[in-house]
């Protein structure tokens, strides 16, 4: 959802392809939104499948159309998933299944080579390495590029180039310094042939064509580099200064934080994306709405959460995940789970694991601003669990910093944003 107005006519168009399903969000050029389309997934297994990411973005895309014209969208770009990444054969359809973003390398040796060629900073390196992912799916029969999730989504839209962004890169290897490809990648099993052009993001690719025109765009409309989800999600709250940090609760816990300066540290599964004229610092847990829904389903949490008395903590301090393995903000793939002791009261042991959840949060900020990003100042909420009420008051208690409103909560408007500001900037 979103609190700005529906205005204007639509000039660039923010796709997102999340865990959840597919969402298409139509900005004017004052940043108000004109129309929204979504299509969600039926099932996990469907978020796996690269067809079906298609599938569903074309019908939000036409659903689009529907509901605004399109003739005066300039410009079109995608979010996916961190760290999800597939091989394609020389048509660019896809060869066998996606590695996503929270699968962790089938090759613990392929770990284990990175480590050994990477620089101590990179954040190509541990467990949640997409360059992993990367290279064990370079190893099949018939691999003409390795592409991120987003990337493949361009390509079927109609992008000419196989083209990334700097953001969706980052954690495959790509050196922001440089700007390039670095040479260890080759050392530690990757011909970086396979890899696609990198691009900031949102900067402009190539003019639309395929699909998209079949939609009324216009010819002279041009596809940009988009960016991850978790990016797209902070752009779209409207956090802009240094020092505004927000919280996506959905089925993983991420943090970013606006800094002055980028912090990269594997050890605790921190790395630094860079947009526009800023660094986002931040990490990616996974305890989450996942664990919540594993652990109570999703009918009884209105009824568990007005049974919560936060002026009673439990003190059970759990640390709530589904299965061992954690990567923000320690980085171990065998971090145990603590959800023991179980109260035989639901609402208590929700309590506790929303607890558990709140320090983890605290924690991460914490990391962050102990290494050197700068200190919170106000923090934004989006996701499923920003809209629980005694959470939220939970949260603002542990961090002790204002609570500000989220512009919106939809990452295909960040990516929309994102673009109109990378525009503005060219002017």
């Amino acid at each position: 959802m979103t609190s700005r107005q529906f205005s204007g006519a639509a000039t660039v168009i923010g796709i997102d392809i999340g865990t959840s399903g597919a969402r298409a969000a139509a900005l004017a050029d004052d940043g108000n939104v004109v129309a929204i389309a979504s299509a969600p997934f039926e099932d996990a297994k469907e978020w796996r499948t690269p067809s079906i990411w298609w599938e569903r973005t074309s019908t939000v895309l036409r659903e689009l159309a529907a509901k605004t014209s399109l003739a005066s969208v300039r410009a079109i770009g995608v979010d996916g998933t961190s760290g999800t990444v597939l091989a394609t054969d020389d048509r660019g359809e896809p060869i066998g299944t996606p590695l996503m973003y929270n699968d962790a390398c089938p090759d613990a040796a392929i770990v284990a080579d990175i480590s050994r060629f990477a620089p101590s900073n990179s954040p190509a390196r541990g467990a949640s390495s997409a360059l992993a992912r990367a290279i064990y799916l370079a190893r099949q029969p018939n691999v003409a590029k390795i592409v991120h999730q987003a990337d493949w989504l361009l390509m079927k839209l109609g992008e000419r180039e196989c083209a990334s962004d700097e953001n969706n890169a980052l954690k495959t290897g790509y050196d922001l310094d440089q700007e390039r490809w670095p040479d260890w990648i080759e050392q530690a099993g990757l011909d970086r042939r396979l890899l696609p052009t990198v691009r900031p993001a949102g900067s402009a690719l190539s003019p639309v064509e395929g699909f998209v025109r079949s939609l009324g765009v216009d010819a002279t409309c041009r596809f940009h580099a988009g960016t991850t989800d978790g990016c797209a999600s902070f752009l779209a709250t409207g956090a802009s200064q240094i020092g505004d940090g927000v919280t996506a609760l959905g089925s993983t816990l991420v943090l970013k934080l606006a800094s002055h300066r980028p912090i990269n540290a594997p050890q605790y599964g921190i790395y630094s994306h860079r947009v526009l004229d800023f660094w986002l610092p931040g990490g990616a847990s996974n305890t989450g709405g996942s664990v919540i829904k594993s652990l109570f389903g999703d009918d009884r949490l209105d009824a568990l959460t007005a049974r919560i008395d936060i002026a009673r903590p439990t003190g059970l301090n759990l640390y709530p995940l589904i299965k061992p393995g954690e990567r923000f903000p320690v980085s171990d793939p065998n971090y145990a789970p603590r959800l023991e002791p179980r109260p035989e009261d639901e609402a208590v042991f929700f309590q506790a694991v929303l607890e558990g959840m709140t320090e983890i949060e605290r924690c991460g900020y914490g990391r962050l601003t102990e290494l050197g990003a700068a200190p919170l100042k106000s923090v934004r909420t989006v996701g499923g669990g920003a809209k629980n009420p005694i959470w939220t008051r939970m949260r603002q208690a542990a961090l002790g910093v204002s609570f500000a409103p989220s512009n919106s909560t939809e990452a295909a408007v960040g990516t929309a944003a994102l673009i109109l500001q990378w525009q503005e900037r060219q002017r």
